[in-house]
């Protein structure tokens, strides 16, 4: 086995810069997934939509999502790391005037799909690249601003939404250029899909990507220049004996295992499920009813979810100061932990709900209502600090080399998939109670903590070309026994 490389001793403000440029992908991953909640009411009126066109209109990105994360892997390890990011941008780019400019509902959705496509891409993309530049003591702290990035995007979209709404007197109202509002809500996100664009073209090439490639030289100048790394010779040789047996990656080197794929592809696969499995995104698509359930009225319930949305931020910011420090699988469990109660308080407060005669929503008595907004709001900080941004830590990192893009690429898929299962299914399961929906959101986070403590490794401080040499097992200790057996 090829020792180890010595570490940058300190971190290099290059790779700080290259990484928040790969992140602006994670922007607009947000962005994208968020703009469509302030223009829902407006575009449903003009062209006439029932619920369920509605609904599916919302969703259909999500379904593009899956689709581009899967072809994401396969196309960054033919054509590189920074053509994908640059095709995302485009997607993004086409998305937003596409979406803006919509004559019905049905190009509206081919528009939204378009969209859907550069956020799985760049879903895949940022993680993948962040931790194949940055340095192994580090890579925590830079593969959380892909999470970072996210939440700035969700929280850029609803301030742009309630600006240009309120600016214009309604989503509906005439903006500039006699153009509806709701569609400037769209198109506005032509310009962070340009910057990104622009940036990804001035990026250098991953070097574990460049030495797959034989261009050693190239690799060699972005160690130096970019990583820091202190000894580059040595480090070429530690890639390219992770690389030595590859020969063409491909979903099918994903394939083996008890259950058809690599035990540590099953590992991503169940790390994105959990991360959406405890319903999350529940909490950001239905805020503005889950908040009303409480007895807000709507201009309070759309506060506080700006409020939530600001607290994520804060809360990612927490896990990018702890999560090389810490580490990754402690802060999963005390995550798991925390949303398994909050979740379960949750639960209890909805089963002492109200439906007054004729109406749609349930209301909740007092203390019941001040203990389901705390628990809501604990819910966001602890999967904000732990599973929502570490998740894209360890997707980045716990793949070996050969496999990393197309594994990532799968695991995306499956998370956004998920995400699209919880979000569909919520309306259903909220008919049949809040109650059990929240409650079958705590068995999941149960479930997580669970599959921590038996599966999970710790990562911290190891280097990506150790990674097959994870051992996935008791109390996740980490050995040298390679991750695909």
């Amino acid at each position: 086995m090829v020792p180890m490389s010595a570490p940058a001793q300190t971190l290099n403000p290059k790779v700080v810069g290259i990484s928040i440029a790969a992140a602006v992908g994670g922007f607009l991953f947000g962005f994208d997934t968020s703009v469509i909640n302030g223009a829902v009411g407006a575009l449903s009126a003009e062209f006439s939509l029932g619920a369920g066109l509605t609904g599916f209109a919302v969703s259909s990105a999500l379904l593009g999502c899956a689709v581009g994360a899967w072809f994401a892997g396969s196309l960054a390890n033919r054509f590189g790391r920074i053509p994908v990011m640059v095709i995302a941008a485009i997607l993004f780019f086409v998305s937003a005037i596409g979406s803006g400019l919509a004559f019905g509902v049905w190009d509206l959705i081919v528009w939204r799909l378009v969209g859907g496509l550069g956020v799985g891409a760049a879903s895949v993309i940022a993680p993948a690249y962040i931790a194949e530049v940055a340095p192994a003591r580090y890579r925590g702290r830079l593969g959380s601003l892909q999470q970072l990035a996210i939440v700035l995007g969700i929280f850029t979209a609803l301030l742009s939404n309630a600006v240009i709404a309120n600016t214009a007197g309604g989503a509906a109202e005439s903006y500039w250029f006699g153009v509806a509002a709701w569609r400037w809500m769209f198109m506005i996100e032509a310009v962070p899909a340009a910057v990104y664009g622009v940036m990804a073209l001035f990026l250098p090439e991953s070097p574990r990507y460049l030495i797959g490639k034989g261009e050693r030289d190239k690799a060699s100048k972005v160690l130096y220049d970019f990583t820091g790394e202190l000894d580059v010779n040595l480090k070429i040789e530690q890639i390219s004996h992770s690389l030595e047996r590859e020969s063409r990656e491909s979903l099918r080197d994903l394939l083996g295992g008890r259950f058809g794929l690599l035990p540590i592809v099953w590992l991503g696969i169940a790390l994105s499920l959990f991360q959406q499995l405890v319903g999350i995104n529940v909490i950001f698509y239905y805020s503005t009813t889950l908040w009303q359930s409480v007895g807000f009225d709507e201009s309070q319930a759309l506060l506080t979810s700006t409020i939530t949305s600001v607290m994520n931020i804060v809360a990612t910011i927490i896990a990018i100061l702890l999560v090389d420090r810490v580490g990754r699988r402690v802060m999963l469990l005390v995550g798991s932990a925390g949303m398994t109660v909050s979740l379960g308080l949750m639960a209890l407060a909805f089963s002492f709900g109200e439906t007054a005669a004729g109406a749609e929503s349930v209301s909740l008595p007092d203390p019941w209502s001040t203990v389901a907004l705390i628990s809501a709001n604990a819910f966001v900080m602890f999967f904000g600090t732990t599973w929502g941004p570490l998740v894209w830590v360890l997707l980045g990192e716990i793949f070996p080399n050969r496999i990393r893009a197309s594994a990532l690429a799968v695991a995306a898929a499956a998370q956004w998939g998920a995400n699209w299962a919880v979000s569909a299914t919520f309306p259903t399961l909220s008919e049949i109670g809040l109650s059990f929906a929240y409650g079958l959101y705590a068995a999941f986070a149960l479930l997580s903590l669970l599959f921590v403590a038996r599966w999970v490794p710790e990562t911290k401080g190891r280097e990506l070309e150790d990674m097959d040499q994870l051992r996935l097992g008791r109390r996740g200790e980490a050995s040298d026994v390679a991750a695909d057996g």
